[in-house]
């Protein structure tokens, strides 16, 4: 049995890592899945390991959309081409994120910004974005933080302030719209071994 037949879920940051099993999961639960990320080639090769049973996996049954989250203007269109696709959303998960290390002193104004426009603005803004559609189909969030957004990490300042946000503002959306039927809540994952991880574990495999 397919959990999720005839939901419509958006996963942002699908194209890799934890976003990519998200929505191969997804997928293989039968859901319409849409592929949100910045580079199209990524997000179709993710499409391109979903479930090839055909009483599934035809070109009604997902979507790829190339977008910025951190840029409100394409996250307005974004929403709008899934609705216009699919008529009804279900499930967001805010996945797609951005590592940023670096001391305080170290980092430039425009680091600091970068890390708060695609962890927090761009959660931010998909959030605004769905949650009318959310309230009428009574929808999830799933907003993917960080365990350094509750308790901090070495040298990471602007990336566990950015998440540290994202974690607070579920829980706002949550306090907010539950009375709307909309459940929000939060992931906070350990490091992960992902590509955004990569310079992490390595610099972590020169210390050791």
């Amino acid at each position: 049995m397919k959990r999720f037949k005839e939901k419509t879920v958006i996963v942002t940051g699908a194209g890799s890592g934890m976003g990519r099993a998200t929505a191969i999961r997804f997928a293989d639960e039968g859901a319409n899945v849409v592929l949100v990320g910045r580079t199209a080639e990524t997000l179709e090769e993710t499409a391109g390991e979903f479930p090839q049973d055909k009483t599934w996996i035809h070109s009604d049954n997902y979507m790829v959309v190339v977008c910025d989250i951190s840029d409100q203007g394409q996250v307005q269109e974004m929403i709008k081409r899934v609705i216009d696709k699919f008529e009804h959303l279900d499930i967001v998960v805010n996945n797609a994120g951005k590592g940023m290390q670096g001391k305080i002193i170290d980092l430039s104004a425009e680091d600091w910004q970068s890390a708060m426009d695609v962890n927090l603005n761009g959660t931010f803004y998909v959030c605004q974005a769905a949650l009318p559609h959310l309230i009428k189909t009574k929808g999830n969030i799933v907003n993917v933080s960080s365990l350094s957004g509750i308790g901090g990490d070495w040298n990471m300042a602007a990336y566990n302030a950015a998440k540290a946000g994202v974690t607070n503002l579920t829980r706002t959306l949550a306090l907010d719209h539950g009375a709307d039927g909309v459940r929000v809540n939060a992931v906070n994952p350990t490091a992960t071994k992902t590509s955004m991880t990569k310079d992490m574990r390595e610099d972590q495999e020169k210390v050791d």
